[in-house]
Formats: C-alpha cells, sequence, structure tokens
C-alpha cells in the first residue's frame, strides 16, 4: 500500500501570504514567523510576496485571485479574529473561513487557513509566538509541506 506525505524541504514556486492590518500587533507577528519559517525551510524571502488587506474579511478575495494567477505555488492567509460583545465575530470568522476554503478548492492551488479566531487578545498573542508558538509559521510549513505533497499526487483521469 502506497503511502504519500509531503516534504519540508524546498520546493520550486512562488508563495503569496494575504495578511490582514486589523489586528497589526498580532498580524504582524503572525507575518514574522510565516516569513521566518519559509527561509529556515529553503525558500528564499525573494520568492514570497506579501499582499496587505484591511482586515480577515477581504482576505478570501484577494487569496482566490492570487491562487487563480497561475503565478504562486500556494497562498497562506494571515489574519486574527478576536471575540467581541456582539456577533460580528461569528459572522467574519465563519465566512474568512469558508472563503478560504472556497479559494482552495475552487482554484485547485493550495489555500492555507492561518486566520486565529480567539476569544481574547491573550490568546492571539500566545498563538503568535509568545506561548503557544507561532502560527504564521506553522502556516507557512502547512504550505510548503502541501505543496511537496501535490507534486507527488497521481494525475491523469480516474479509471
Amino acid at each position: 500500500m502506497p503511502i504519500y506525505q509531503g516534504d519540508l524541504v524546498s520546493v520550486a514556486g512562488r508563495f503569496a501570504v494575504v495578511a490582514a492590518r486589523f489586528n497589526s500587533l498580532i498580524t504582524e507577528a503572525l507575518w514574522s514567523g510565516c516569513l521566518d519559517a519559509f527561509v529556515r525551510h529553503g525558500i528564499p524571502a525573494e520568492r514570497v510576496d506579501l499582499f496587505w488587506v484591511p482586515g480577515s474579511f477581504e482576505i478570501p478575495l484577494i487569496a482566490k485571485r492570487l491562487a487563480s494567477s497561475g503565478e504562486y505555488v500556494a497562498v497562506v492567509t494571515l489574519g486574527c479574529i478576536i471575540r467581541g460583545e456582539t456577533g460580528h465575530y461569528d459572522h467574519v470568522a465563519g465566512q474568512a473561513a469558508a472563503g478560504v476554503m472556497n479559494a482552495s478548492l475552487s482554484t485547485g492551488v493550495p489555500v492555507i487557513f492561518g486566520i486565529l479566531t480567539t476569544e481574547s487578545v491573550e490568546q492571539a498573542l500566545n498563538r503568535a509566538g509568545l506561548k503557544a508558538g507561532n502560527k504564521g509559521a506553522e502556516a507557512a510549513t502547512a504550505a510548503i509541506e502541501v505543496v511537496s505533497l501535490m507534486s507527488k499526487l497521481p494525475t491523469g483521469s480516474p479509471k
């Protein structure tokens, strides 16, 4: 029985990162961890393009456009949605997640979900490198691994 998995080795191609400016204290830390992970895994900074958008709700549109462009082997999304006193959090978080998934499935290009959805600023800071690792770095390594795996997948028509 063959088993397929991706590797965390340098892969060919360019990567796009779409990051939200909203909650920039968090998203800038996610971006820093993301770029560091790319470089540590053999992807030079010159092969990573960063696109800033106003907030997490705007991420899916730009991610889909970049994934459709043929210029990138993967798109990483970075954002931070912190629960507040209203239902706004639920709408933004749900639509951002659905939009990122749609961008990936409709284009066939890996679009990695690196958008934090937290209950507090403290949780967000912890996930942006303070205590619980850096989810931006994890998103970059996921992108490398999925691109690697996709290069190993069978091609052609089903039999």
